[in-house]
């Protein structure tokens, strides 16, 4: 996601300070950026001096301490609040008090977040779907604290981004997952009770409801640890309409990870 969120940045003219926890893990995402700007020269869709001005706006760091003049921060890491706590926590030090902080949680309560701050005014949800390089959509999540100013500058970088922005208040998993994540867990139900097969599964969503993926499918390729844990933290807060099923957990404990892992409904090995 962060890979994604920071080419459709560049793309858009923004300067971009693209982090990872090592020059391993960020120069692999700098590589994938390169990677799907080449393909797209290659289709004529675009041309190869504007791909080699996308990639000259993103510069790659390991570092917190190099994001420290940027305007706004949009943190991508995992679904795991301790996890972004720690790291808003840093970043409150290193950044003027000027910047926005921008979370692309797709489930955590933006108000907790922001606690952990000393600019719950300036900090917001920007909850990219993915890829984010291609979906329209973004969820921008208005905290408890988050000024309407804050909120007028994330919705207009969004549009600056070609996307199209949807403002909705603090609740767990906002629209998108509260709606979504039932839907994908009962799917997972019904593989598991033997209701249908998998494909079977898919394909009744896809022509019956016109989903360009079926649950399953669409699991494996959000990735089933984090569909977990999206469904763990809407259980906890929402109630036992949203407890995981077993069969989620057993996959997600058994390394199937979906398309990550190479395995998760489907097989994706090559």
């Amino acid at each position: 996601m962060g890979g994604g969120i920071a080419q459709v940045a560049a793309q858009s003219g923004y300067e971009v300070v693209l982090k990872d926890i090592s020059e391993e893990y960020v120069k692999a995402g700098f590589a994938k950026i390169k990677e799907r700007l080449v393909k797209r020269v290659g289709e004529g869709k675009l041309e190869s001096g504007e791909k080699d001005r996308i990639l000259s706006n993103i510069k790659t760091t390991a570092s917190l301490k190099d994001c420290k003049d940027a305007d706004l921060i949009i943190e991508a890491v995992i679904e795991k609040e301790d996890i972004k706590k720690q790291i808003f926590k840093e970043l409150d030090t290193i950044c003027n008090d000027e910047t926005i902080f921008a979370s692309n949680t797709s489930s955590i309560s933006i108000t907790r977040l922001a606690k952990v701050t000393k600019r719950p005014e300036r900090f917001a949800g920007m909850h990219f779907m993915n890829p984010a390089y291609t979906m329209k959509l973004v969820e921008v999540v208005k905290g408890m604290h988050t000024s309407d100013e804050t909120v007028n500058i994330i919705t207009a970088v969004a549009e600056i981004m070609g996307k199209i922005p949807v403002v909705v208040n603090d609740f767990p998993g906002f629209v998108s997952n509260r709606v979504l994540m039932p839907m994908i867990n009962d799917a997972i139900y019904c593989l598991l009770e033997g209701v249908a097969s998998r494909e079977s599964i898919d394909t009744v969503m896809k022509l019956g409801a016109k989903h360009p993926m079926g649950p399953l499918e669409l699991a494996d390729f959000i990735g089933l640890d984090t569909c977990l844990s999206i469904l763990e933290i809407l259980h906890a807060e929402l109630g036992e309409k949203y407890r995981p099923c077993p069969l989620l957990r057993k996959m997600v404990a058994g390394g199937k990870l979906g398309r990550k892992s190479g395995e998760g409904f489907y097989e994706y090995r090559k």
